[in-house]
């Protein structure tokens, strides 16, 4: 079992234990998938800006840098704000998604223009893209 399974079956568990769970209005899977997305950008993310600074031209990755770690930021309350859900304000998280896959695009925009040169910018590039994705999916069902 990867981690990502784990993670999964994880956050899952603990949705399904939640008192509440006949009153949530989303479906689980998209829920999940987000929550789980947010989570994996927010620690690619970090990772990439990290590695950014060990770079020799760091000077050149300052825009990059700051776009992954706003990206990790966001995507981590992004991934609180939904795990929550005892009265859930459905405005609060269609504002906090709708942030999320702007602060996503951002980032993968620009780890995009480094790609051809860092493999971790391609990577964080894509994983931005997958959490982009995902929030986009919830936006939808909410």
């Amino acid at each position: 079992m990867t981690t990502t399974q784990s993670i999964d079956r994880l956050v899952r568990r603990m949705l399904e234990l939640h008192p509440r769970k006949e009153t949530r209005t989303v479906d689980d899977t998209l829920l999940v998938d987000c929550i789980e997305a947010c989570l994996e950008c927010t620690e690619v993310c970090t990772a990439c800006a990290d590695i950014s600074l060990a770079e020799p031209m760091v000077t050149e990755l300052v825009t990059s840098i700051r776009r992954c770690l706003d990206c990790s930021a966001v995507c981590r309350v992004t991934s609180e704000i939904l795990t929550r859900q005892t009265d859930t304000a459905l405005e609060v998280w269609q504002a906090q998604v709708k942030d999320c896959i702007a602060v996503c695009d951002a980032c993968a925009t620009e780890c995009e223009k480094h790609a051809a040169h860092h493999e971790h910018h391609r990577i964080c590039a894509e994983t931005c893209r997958r959490c982009e994705d995902a929030c986009k999916r919830l936006a939808q069902a909410l």
